[in-house]
């Protein structure tokens, strides 16, 4: 199956029509179970309230990773820093705001991560520009801090993980809990702004919440990072109260000019937390996970292949949460139940702390 040009739009309009026609202001941040999104959500559009709440000081965050991990087939294990996250956020204005991330420490390596700026037009219609996630998917736009389980899907991590140069429009209908954003983007990696191009990649993504803690989400992308392009569609829904919160996502790609077989990934995941009193912890709770993807090609300059995989996570979390700080202490162990990749299955244990601020 090939997408045309010609089919773009009438899938963005359907998949708008599907999701109800409305959004919410900001970034959408239901896929998260009630985290902070992984870009700033604008949080009033009452004019007199931001006159009053304005200040140009800027707001500092971070978010920090370090774990331990061990094969459990070999016994060879490992400490990372997985992440070491700051961002810088801030207005200059009511109606403009901006944003700046980076890791200081992505395995040991350093990468700038997000940099734009946003306008509010209107009441929910806000313009972006700079360097950030498209707009597609749940599971890719999870930050590290609001993980649910120590290692990303399968679909978030090999499927479409992309930061991109662009631009984004995001309009939430007033009293209407939808969101829709469409952006276009430079097809070329983030590393190297300079080229020129006679092609774009594009992105829309629609955000429902139902009654009853329900939640929709669709979304369609076109990349094309090295002269290859590829098309995709996901479909998300969740649905969550004030102890559970149940998810799954189905994703699916296209190589265009059948490159290469079309890909089929999915996850589905429980988390259930109750409130605790366990020294300074104030929550716990147990997760379990199952993903998969068929065959995988990443585009690039050199396309890298992931073998097809599937795999069952169950873990359990200590968390602390005070205002706008936040502590895990999280194990999971991770069983493959399918592996197509090179040598034995990489089953593992994986213990982990999370602090965010």
């Amino acid at each position: 199956m090939v997408f045309s040009k010609k089919l773009i739009f009438p899938i963005l309009l359907v998949a708008s029509a599907f999701t109800g026609g409305a959004t919410e202001s900001g970034e959408p941040s239901a896929e998260n179970a009630g985290k902070p999104a992984e870009t700033p959500v604008q949080k009033s559009d009452d004019k007199e309230a931001e006159k009053e709440n304005f200040s140009f000081v800027p707001r500092i965050h971070g978010a920090l990773r370090a774990r331990w991990e061990l094969d459990t087939r070999t016994g060879d294990n490992r400490f990372q820093v997985r992440n070491a996250r700051v961002s810088l956020e801030g207005k200059v204005a009511p109606s403009i705001d901006y944003y700046i991330q980076t890791d200081l420490c992505d395995r040991g390596k350093m990468k700038i991560l997000d940099a734009w700026g946003r306008f509010r037009i209107i009441k929910g219609l806000t313009i972006q520009g700079g360097q950030f996630r498209m707009p597609f998917g749940v599971e890719p736009s999870r930050a590290p801090s609001n993980y649910i389980f120590a290692n990303r899907s399968f679909m978030g991590k090999q499927v479409m993980n992309y930061r991109a140069v662009g631009g984004k429009v995001a309009y939430a209908i007033p009293k209407v809990p939808l969101t829709v954003e469409a952006g276009v983007f430079n097809p070329k990696a983030i590393g190297d702004h300079e080229v020129w191009q006679r092609t774009v990649a594009y992105s829309a993504k629609a955000l429902y919440k139902l009654p009853a803690g329900f939640s929709v989400s669709v979304g369609y992308a076109s990349i094309r990072p090295a002269g290859k392009r590829a098309n995709l569609i996901d479909g998300f829904v969740s649905w969550q109260d004030s102890h559970w919160l149940i998810a799954g996502e189905y994703m699916y790609e296209n190589y265009c000019n059948s490159s290469y077989k079309d890909v089929h990934s999915y996850v589905a995941f429980a988390d259930w937390h109750m409130p605790v009193k366990c020294g300074v912890f104030n929550q716990w709770s147990v997760q379990g996970r199952f993903d998969g993807m068929t065959d995988h090609f990443s585009l690039g300059s050199e396309d890298v292949f992931d073998a097809e995989r599937h795999r069952f996570t169950i873990g359990s979390t200590l968390t602390y949460k005070y205002k706008f700080v936040h502590a895990d202490i999280r194990l999971n162990y991770e069983k493959y139940l399918s592996w197509k990749g090179e040598g034995k299955s990489p089953d593992r244990l994986v213990a982990e702390l999370v602090i965010r601020f």
